[in-house]
Parts: C-alpha cells; structure tokens; sequence
C-alpha cells in the first residue's frame, strides 16, 4: 500500500506537470520540481537533526517509566474496564495485561513498547478466536481502539512544531486532547453498537462517566474563555504537563530505586537508533510531498475541496490543512511530511499549519494498523474494523477541525 501510494504521486505529479506545460505553456514547471526535490531533501536533515534529540530525549525519561513500573500500574488500573468490554476473554487472560499495556504505553507516547506489546495482545487474543481468518469481537476493539489514538503527551507534534519555529511548540496541546479523545469514544460506541456491548455495566460506566463529567465540565469551562484566552491556557497546560510528567517520571523512579541515570542513557540510546532509521523514509515521503505541490496536482485537489466548501456557505481557511487528513489512513510518513510541508509553505502557526498539527496528533494511520495487527495473526476476514476505524479517524479529523476554529479563529 505505502509502495502505491509512494509511486503515485510521483505519477500524479507527472501528469500534472505535463498537463501545465502542454496546456497552460508553463514550461518551468520542470525546473520548480527538480529544485522541490533537492529542497525537501535539505528539509529532511534539517528536521532529522532535532528528531534526533527529542527521540533521545523522551525515550530516556520513557525508560525511567518503565523501570520504575508505571505502565505496570496503569495496566491494572485499565485492567477491570477491557476485562468488561471483552467478555470473550476468560478473567485473568494474558492478553488482558498485554491490551492493558498497549494502552498504557501509547497514553504515555511510548511508541516503541507500544507496538511489540500490541502485537503480543493480538497474538494472545488469537489463541481465543475459534476462526484462524476472521477477526473475533475482541481483535476488533483491541484494533480500533488502537487505531483511534488516544495520546496523551503528542511530543512528536511538539518536536515538528519547535523544529519549523514555532514560538510555542505545545500551543496545539488541549486540540490534540479534546480531538483525540472525541475520536476514540466514537470508535468505542461504534464498535459497542456493532457488538452489543453493555456499556451500562456499572464497572464500565464507573470508568465512563467520571471521564465524560471531567471532559464535559472541562469543555464548559473552555465555553467562557476567548479564543486569546483558550490559546494561552493550552500552552500553560501543555508545558506544565510535560514537564509535571518528566518529573513524575523521576521522582517515582528515585523513590523505586531506579537508577535514573543509566535508565535514561539506556533509554536515549534507544531514541538515537529509532531517529537513525527514520532518516530514510523521511526524505522518500518529503520529496514526493514536495514534487506533488511543486506540479501544482496538490492544489488543484484542494480547489476541488474548496470550491465543493465554498458552495456550502462554509469558511474555507481549513483546507490548506486537508493534506495531513487525506493521507493520513494510509500512512502515517506521509501525513508527516503533509504536516511538515504545511508548515513550511503556510507558516507554522498558520491557521491550516495548526489544523494539521491537531490532526496528525488526533487520528492514526488506519490501513497501516489493520495491515500489521492483523496481518501478524493471519487475519483475512476484518468484518467491521475497517468501518469503526475510519469512522473514528473521520470523527478526529472533524473534531480536529471545529476545535482549532473554536481556538484559534
């Protein structure tokens, strides 16, 4: 899929090209695509050079994390809840903890222990399913509540942010939250209807509600700021919160007796390897993004998008923004460089640089999900995850949009 999508837009481009040399006779528009390619190219390193030391940075104190048992304990926190919402599986499963876990490392941005573990979860769940081919109940809303991307701590948008300029890298911080969140509840009520899940199950709903009255109080109160106002406590509560949970990260380490130290080292050892293998699919994804915009195929795409906009009566400033979305079920490289792209020809605090940040931050790479959750356990036959999936990353791409009105317009 990602080798297609790869290829076509080179392909597109091409096309495009032609057709603006052969039709609207601009013959430099050749020269505008070579000089694209060496442009995102030179990009590439340049934003390589700081993924290189937030990557070694985080997963330092991610490290510290893990040694001092936090995701252990935020994986029996969780645990009672997923035990409620797959009563396929038998109490005290393996694949119980290994679900809890995933979710834990992915609130926590711990990507790396995130994806082995989930891998462990679904082969576990396997080991249940009385079909090899067809995805049980349980694979599906293991799959789509990965797939709706409930991230907590969105570094990695902070890092592209700091990295193209931005004054305040974390500005897109409470967005991100409140988009995210809105995406994975619409996967879990999806996935509730389709299976008939009972969510009124008192255990479920002494998770539910506490979180709903504290996510709908919240956006009452955020219902009295101004967008100025609205802008400024996201920034306060982004910084605050990643530093609050840095130091969170050391104190609990200290008291466990980690030796914080060589687990940060450790960690950030880790972090240099992951920004080293990066640097490649990086600059494959840059330069197609880049050669697609310089042939002019992007924005023909998006006046489609806005003229179909404008005829609804609705303000347009939001599709500029769209790239990041389009791509983004197919792969979550290219939504990067989307992302990058957007910030370097709009601006990074941009009107469309800020929609695109908030959804990178708030939907995941759906078919990429589907392809390694089950493509590992030989699942052929998905039945409803394709459907919850994109409904949830369509509800995020929505979310993500009406948020930055509400912030920043």
């Amino acid at each position: 899929m990602l080798n297609g999508l790869w290829l076509g837009f080179f392909l597109i481009a091409a096309i495009s090209a032609l057709g603006q040399w052969l039709v609207g006779g601009n013959a430099g528009i050749f020269a505008a695509m070579v000089e694209s390619i060496f442009a995102m190219a030179k990009l590439s390193v340049e934003v390589m050079v700081l993924l290189f030391g937030t990557l070694t940075l985080w997963l330092g104190f991610l490290k510290i994390a893990e040694k001092a048992g936090i995701v252990e304990w935020l994986a029996k926190v969780l645990g009672p809840l997923f035990a409620r919402l797959m009563p396929e599986v038998p109490p005290g499963h393996p694949a119980l903890g290994l679900i809890t876990m995933n979710f834990a490392a992915n609130g926590l941005g711990l990507d790396n222990a995130a994806t082995p573990i989930g891998l462990k979860a679904m082969r576990s769940l396997q080991e249940l399913n009385p079909s090899s081919t067809t995805a049980s109940n349980a694979q599906i809303l293991f799959l789509v509540l990965n797939a709706s991307s409930l991230t907590l701590l969105p570094v990695t948008i902070f890092m592209y942010r700091a990295q193209q300029g931005a004054p305040d890298p974390t500005m897109v911080f409470l967005p991100i939250l409140l988009a995210t969140s809105c995406s994975t509840l619409v996967g879990l009520l999806s996935v509730a209807v389709m299976q008939r899940l009972r969510l009124w199950d008192p255990v479920v709903l002494a998770y539910l509600i506490p979180g709903a009255l504290l996510l709908g109080g919240f956006m009452a109160f955020l219902g009295t700021l101004s967008a100025a106002a609205l802008a400024s406590l996201s920034s306060i509560l982004g910084n605050l919160t990643l530093f609050g949970v840095i130091i969170l990260f050391l104190v609990i380490g200290a008291l466990r007796r980690v030796q914080v130290y060589e687990a940060f080292v450790e960690g950030a050892k880790e972090g240099f390897d992951v920004a080293k293998g990066l640097l490649p699919y990086l600059v494959a994804m840059l330069v197609a993004v880049g050669v697609l915009r310089a042939s002019g195929a992007l924005e023909l795409a998006l006046d489609g998008i806005r003229q179909a906009v404008t005829w609804m009566g609705l303000d347009t400033r939001f599709v500029e923004g769209l790239p990041t979305a389009l791509v983004k079920p197919f792969s979550g490289s290219a939504a990067r460089a989307m992302l990058i792209e957007t910030m370097q020809t709009q601006g990074v605090d941009s009107f469309p640089a800020l929609v695109a940040a908030t959804i990178q931050g708030s939907t995941e790479t759906t078919f990429y999900v589907l392809a390694v959750y089950f493509g590992a356990v030989g699942i052929q036959r998905v039945r409803h995850a394709v459907g919850c999936a994109l409904l949830a990353e369509l509800s995020g791409v929505i979310a993500a949009i009406f948020v930055c009105y509400w912030f920043f317009a």
